[in-house]
């Protein structure tokens, strides 16, 4: 009895490690049945992303290609008509996207304008004409140019000589009516008041003119005498644009008073009056 219970027991636990051996080889199968489920899945999820992605550039391209072909058919900026018309026009279905062109005939009657050669040579005649219409207009227009360079060359040629009169006539008058060595300049007057005044006019009111100069110039040297040397020097310094008239006063000045001011001033203004001061420069 007690053997019977023991090989029925031995045969339980047979049982019972093969049924656990046979759901664990189930649970492995089930498993790497799960596993194939998924990969084959993520397969198929990632070929059907691939397609998505294959059929929206196809799509893309296609709304592209539909544009650039009804760009080309309503010919804007003229590239179906001009570029694309001459290369694409015999290909069959290729040229049914061209925009219609209207005929304008061979290249050569669209280059030559003109139907019979009476046409053409009416027409160069008349380019011949208008050519030489222009020609003599330039050749007009040269000699109204060098006219008028000739007008400038005279009128340059007269402005110097009279600038020269004009320069030997002051020299004149300084030296002989005003220099140094001249008379007395109311001597001169009483003289161009006896002449003929249509004559002596120019004369007379230059050395008029000199007269009330001087006179003036003469208030002035009592002026700036009576001032103090460092004030009349500044007064000086800021008549740079008239040092002719500073000159004037300070030659009419005595030494003393002419050597005070000089040595107060700015040393270049007076380094200049006293080159203008200096007799060859009067």
């Amino acid at each position: 009895m007690p053997e019977e219970a023991m090989e029925s027991q031995a045969d339980a636990k047979k049982q019972e490690k093969a049924r656990k051996k046979e759901e664990k080889k189930k649970k492995k199968q089930e498993k790497k049945a799960a596993k194939q489920d998924q990969e084959m899945a993520e397969e198929q999820e990632t070929v059907g992303g691939k397609l998505i992605v294959a059929f929206a550039t196809l799509v893309i391209i296609a709304i592209w290609l539909g544009i650039l072909a009804l760009l080309i058919r309503l010919d804007v900026g003229g590239f179906g008509s001009t570029v694309l018309y001459p290369m694409l026009k015999d290909v069959p279905y290729v040229n049914k996207i061209l925009p219609e062109v209207k005929p304008e005939g061979n290249g050569e009657d669209a280059d030559y304008p003109y139907q019979t050669l009476e046409e053409a040579i009416t027409r160069i005649k008349e380019l011949e004409g208008e050519l030489e219409v222009a020609l003599q207009s330039d050749k007009d227009s040269s000699a109204k140019v060098e006219d008028l360079q000739s007008q400038v060359r005279k009128l340059k040629k007269y402005r110097d000589n009279e600038a020269a009169f004009e320069s030997i006539r002051q020299q004149f008058y300084e030296e002989v009516v005003f220099g140094e060595d001249a008379p007395d300049i109311t001597e001169y007057q009483k003289f161009y008041e006896a002449i003929n005044p249509d004559n002596a006019e120019v004369l007379y009111k230059e050395v008029v003119e000199q007269t009330e100069y001087d006179s003036k110039v003469d208030d002035y040297v009592k002026t700036y005498s009576s001032m103090k040397p460092k004030d009349a020097a500044a007064i000086f310094d800021t008549m740079t644009d008239n040092l002719s008239l500073v000159r004037r006063i300070l030659e009419k000045m005595s030494s003393a008073n002419r050597a005070n001011i000089l040595s107060s001033m700015n040393q270049d203004t007076a380094a200049k009056l006293t080159e203008m001061l200096e007799p060859s420069k009067r």
